[in-house]
């Protein structure tokens, strides 16, 4: 894309949000769009493809503070005048159009040094010779239920990107260096005057790198990096959910020209347990009970990811009747606990002993189940 093209689209808009918009609202902007427009979820939707690759590029642009900042000095200039052709300069006629000398357009249009290579060129080229920050990286991690509620230390094994040995870097084979590019001279962009405008764009010599590898490392194939495999250790906080996302600030790839580290982006996979499961900070469990237990009440030993506790069931106990054991949920950073929830559920037997089977049969003469639903008896059936 030109820088024109730049231009002349509202990355803004395209977003939806305004030119203050923070960073922030620029991202949840994104992101909502970029859900809402991905080609997983419009397969073979041209117009939402489109779309897609439009907040994209308005993304790209706007995440980057100094882009953001050389795109909004542009627009600005645009917007003022500073690059129309065949109008006028207030109050002054001549060769002015806008307040542009077009005579210096012309001349100096040309180069990354003239008179618009100083507003476009210069940024871009500063900005790939300057500290650049590394990329992010994402991974996966899977834990254990109980490791995910009490937080855990793991270690991460990551393939990354890192200098090439043999090339140092440099991307040339060993005993050869870059050479400055005669396209750009060096500053990885080229200005092109058309129609009255001086444009800057990266140079096609160089792909914008202000140099040309003419004999590149065999190794890294002249890209001066390599995947090495590393090991880092890392601390899960507690209470962390199935698909939580963790960012890890300075652990992912290492900046270029002095930067700083991207970040370490670990997506968590949490494995089910065969008794617990989880309700935001609260543990949950289903206790069966007997029916004389539940009748007649009962001492029961429930456990924890702890240790177990003893839970009174108290007589007369109905199945679904949820008990709460304070403190034995999960546990967050902030020093908050949630509590155990406990549902009891009243098992019937598959089989009786001649015994058990009278006693249940005495139980049923002194309380006839039809007593029990005599209100379901007494309301008129309306269809």
């Amino acid at each position: 894309m030109s820088a024109r093209d730049s231009m002349e689209k509202d990355f803004y808009a395209m977003l939806g949000v305004g030119k203050d918009a923070t960073a922030a609202e620029i991202k949840k902007a994104y992101r909502k769009l970029a859900r809402k427009l991905h080609p997983d979820k419009n397969s073979g939707d041209a117009k939402s493809e489109a779309r897609f690759k439009e907040v994209s590029e308005a993304y790209d642009v706007l995440s980057d503070p100094a882009r953001r900042a050389e795109y909004d000095e542009a627009r600005a200039l645009f917007a003022g005048g500073g690059f129309r052709s065949g109008g006028r300069r207030s109050g002054g006629g001549g060769p002015y159009a806008g307040g542009v000398n077009q005579e210096d357009l012309q001349r100096q249009g040309g180069g990354p040094g003239g008179l618009f290579g100083n507003i476009f060129g210069g940024a871009s080229a500063a900005r790939g010779r300057a500290p650049r920050r590394g990329g992010d990286l994402e991974t996966e991690v899977t834990l254990a239920f109980a490791d995910a509620v009490r937080g855990v230390t793991v270690p991460l094994h990551l393939a990354v990107p890192a200098s090439c040995a043999p090339c140092g870097g440099s991307g040339a084979r060993a005993g050869t260096a870059p050479r400055t590019c005669t396209g750009c001279g060096g500053s990885g962009s080229v200005m092109h005057a058309q129609g009255g405008f001086a444009l800057s764009e990266p140079c096609r010599d160089c792909r914008g790198e202000g140099s040309v590898i003419d004999n590149p490392c065999p190794e890294c194939r002249g890209t001066g990096t390599a995947t090495k495999e590393r090991t880092i250790t890392v601390r899960i906080p507690a209470g962390v959910a199935d698909g939580q996302r963790i960012r890890l600030r300075g652990k992912g790839s290492a900046g270029a020209q002095g930067g700083p580290a991207g970040d370490l982006i670990v997506t968590t996979r949490v494995r089910s347990h065969p008794v617990f499961k989880r309700s935001g900070d609260h543990l949950t469990l289903t206790l069966p009970v007997t029916i004389s237990e539940a009748a007649l009440g009962a001492e029961i030993t429930v456990p924890t990811l702890t240790e177990p506790v003893t839970l009174r069931i108290p007589p007369g106990t109905s199945s679904g009747r949820t008990f709460r054991v304070k403190g034995r949920g999960v546990e967050r950073q902030t020093g908050a606990v949630g509590d155990l929830l406990v549902t009891v559920e009243v098992t019937v037997p598959q089989q009786l002993s001649s015994s058990a089977r009278a006693a249940l049969e005495t139980l049923a003469t002194e309380q006839p189940g039809g007593e029990l639903r005599a209100h379901l008896a007494a309301e008129p059936h309306r269809g």
